[in-house]
């Protein structure tokens, strides 16, 4: 057995390493589950100060479970997915024995007695949790700011958004603090992120990865899902986490699955992809500046595979149907504690909680059934193409002191969910996505786009897009983005100083 010691690798190697290289090398013996833990702790502690991005660590406790990882490798014990591999789990997923606050003050003192069903199966699969990762109060809103810990910066300008509700998330990864991270999106609270931080986020079908916090039967909202810095990663995270076990019968929206295979992408040949694209859904909020560079990058996209064209697609009512559904969610879930809130609660939570009461049932109805009507019409398109190409979020990262973007090119945006219309209407039809990154747009920040596929066609959404992400790393301006980590860490000397 030779560990990474032996072999004269740096912390910062370590760190780096994709999840998937890091398991093998792990399983064989070559690096050491310790040696990789504190390569990973000792990223957290140089870049962790100016991000903000994992608010409760658990260090200790993973030191001892990855000497007990080391000892198995050892014994040749049979090991899980994710055997010895750091992992990140965003603040509202519950974890035994570590502080889960959901973001607010009223949980700051919180630490529950069991693990929740996703972080359950991180554990089984022989993941190890290093800490938790910021998010909106209640993991409401698509800028990762909260009462209890303030705000979680950009990896590529800390003063800047990293997005939400899964933005430590995104940062942790994005920054090597762990390879992998969990989230969850209810509007593209794992596609923001990603598309902000320059990682990948991926968006299952529904059902496919079991939620047994869930408040509402059937429902496409509450995804909960993988972030990491390559789709193969995602998969591997995605195989733990959509195991079905007694735990998951919870879930009513859950179906018979072979989760394992996720972990095991095909071989696609990017030559015979085919392509539909556009920059706005029919029509809804994008700027300008991501209209053009969604333009340049669908430009070499379609250089690279068998067609690339330009498909009808209003989505247009979608993003009304999302704030109708959403009010009857959240009435649903926070009625038993509204009378509690006090004038300094997530206003994002507390808007849509007093409209829904003043919407009339009929409304909610007619969307629903509008609902159906787009998925329909949007289920069609893969009649005659296998994926659906739009730019991930409508405008580059802003100052994270304010909320959400105001205007955007000079038209007021009119709730803190107009802005996300781009990801919110995905959610509305229901079909899975990877938010993959692509290079970075006209400010220099990075840029993502949604991939999305077939409903229940996970697998084969995840092969094209690693295609995809293989062709991409070959051209320099479609290549994933990298955060100047010398530049973080001069940042955080400097505000010691």
């Amino acid at each position: 057995m030779r560990y990474c010691s032996d072999m004269n690798s740096s912390d910062s190697y370590l760190s780096g390493l994709s999840a998937v290289d890091a398991r093998r090398l792990v399983s064989s013996g070559e690096i050491s589950p310790v040696e990789l833990l504190e390569a990973c702790i000792k990223q957290v502690e140089s870049i962790n100060p100016v991000l903000n991005a994992m608010i409760t660590t658990a260090f200790e406790r993973a030191r001892l479970e990855a000497k007990r990882a080391e000892q198995q490798v050892r014994n040749g014990e049979k090991l899980g997915l994710l055997h010895g591999l750091p992992v990140a789990i965003k603040d509202i997923q519950n974890t035994q024995g570590i502080r889960t606050t959901y973001g607010s003050v009223d949980f700051s003192g919180f630490v529950p007695k069991m693990d929740s069903g996703l972080v359950a199966r991180v554990r089984s699969a022989g993941g190890i949790v290093v800490g938790k990762t910021n998010v909106p109060e209640m993991s409401i809103g698509a800028n990762t700011v909260n009462p209890l810990f303030g705000a979680t910066g950009n990896a590529f300008n800390p003063k800047l958004t990293c997005g939400g509700s899964s933005g430590g998330s995104g940062v942790v990864v994005a920054t090597n603090m762990v390879p992998l991270a969990t989230g969850s999106d209810h509007g593209g609270s794992l596609r923001i992120p990603a598309c902000f931080s320059g990682v990948v986020g991926y968006r299952a079908t529904p059902g496919v990865v079991p939620n047994e916090q869930r408040r509402t039967v059937q429902s496409y909202y509450s995804v909960q899902g993988p972030m990491a810095r390559s789709v193969q990663d995602a998969a591997l995270l995605l195989a733990a986490i959509s195991q079905r076990n007694k735990q998951s019968r919870q879930d009513p929206m859950v179906f018979p699955m072979e989760s394992d295979k996720f972990a095991s992408l095909k071989r696609i040949d990017i030559g015979s992809l085919r392509v539909a694209v556009s920059p706005d859904l029919g029509g809804v909020l994008v700027s300008d500046s991501i209209r053009d560079t969604f333009e340049n990058r669908v430009k070499k996209i379609s250089r690279i595979v068998a067609c690339c064209e330009r498909v009808s697609i209003d989505l247009r009512s979608a993003p009304d149907v999302d704030w109708h559904l959403r009010q009857d969610i959240f009435v649903s879930q926070y009625h038993g504690d509204a009378k509690s809130w006090d004038k300094n609660f997530n206003p994002n939570i507390k808007a849509t909680y007093e409209s829904a009461l003043g919407t009339p049932m009929a409304e909610i109805a007619r969307a629903r059934c509008t609902q159906l009507e787009l998925h329909r019409k949007f289920s069609g398109i893969f009649e005659d193409f296998d994926l659906v190409i739009c730019p991930g979020v409508s405008v580059s990262p802003f100052p994270w002191s304010t909320m959400h973007p105001i205007r955007i090119d000079g038209k007021m945006v009119e709730n803190y969910m107009a802005w996300l219309a781009l990801t919110a209407s995905i959610t509305v039809v229901g079909h899975p996505v990877v938010a993959l990154p692509c290079g970075l747009d006209s400010a220099g920040l990075p840029f993502g786009v949604q991939v999305i596929g077939q409903m229940y066609g996970d697998h084969q959404l995840l092969s094209a897009a690693m295609a995809l992400e293989m062709a991409f790393a070959e051209d320099p301006e479609l290549a994933r983005p990298v955060p100047d980590f010398e530049a973080l860490e001069n940042y955080v000397h400097m505000n010691d100083q």
